[in-house]
């Protein structure tokens, strides 16, 4: 397996490019998010790989961060019919935490919007990854200090995943019982979500 590649810049364009590494040039099929924040061309470059071995072809994507690669290996290995050329359009369309987001708030749209993702891959894709994607997504954004309410409703729904329910049961309970406002603290929403779910 090659985990990285660490050599020159020899040729970039936006979906692969070439690294020069002692003299040996590999080719790798990169996002558009990485292809923003190449170096120029003849500059060193430090790209993290996954190498897809198939009957026909081996295949090697790179990424600038370990986010980008992290991601593309979770839609492979937990999605059933997506495949690699698709988990680079995902990265291509969205940033890793704007994907997390549209994960965690089955914002079908957002992802269905992607080149080459229809509706019912965007769904199956939501399904698949809400439990492995959502509770870091949450804290992450309660870490981002949205604003107030949101990080307030971040924090009653990883209580209520603490507690054993499961993360789409805490959100619909909550969304039930957040009309009153944001002017609810989290301890406040974590008692009327409970009394829904009782």
């Amino acid at each position: 397996m090659i985990a990285f590649l660490d050599g020159e810049l020899a040729e970039a364009w936006p979906t692969q490019v070439i690294v020069s590494v002692h003299g040996v040039g590999y080719l790798a099929q990169i996002p558009l998010s990485s292809f923003e924040h190449l170096p120029p061309v003849g500059q060193r470059v430090r790209l993290l790989t996954h190498l897809v071995v198939r009957e026909d072809a081996h295949l090697l994507f790179g990424f600038l961060s370990s986010a980008e690669r992290d991601l593309f290996r979770l839609l492979l290995q937990h999605v059933t019919g997506v495949g690699p050329k698709l988990a680079l359009a995902v990265l291509s369309g969205l940033s890793v935490s704007q994907f997390k987001s549209a994960v965690v708030h089955h914002d079908i749209a957002a992802l269905a919007r992607i080149s080459g993702l229809g509706k019912k891959t965007a769904e199956r894709i939501v399904l698949e990854l809400k439990d492995k994607v959502g509770v870091a997504a949450a804290w992450e954004a309660a870490a981002a200090g949205r604003h107030d309410g949101a990080a307030k409703m971040n924090d009653a729904v990883l209580a209520l995943i603490s507690l054993g329910f499961k993360q789409v049961e805490a959100q619909k309970a909550l969304r039930e019982v957040h009309d009153a406002g944001d002017q609810l603290e989290t301890d406040e929403l974590v008692r009327r979500a409970l009394k829904k779910l009782a």
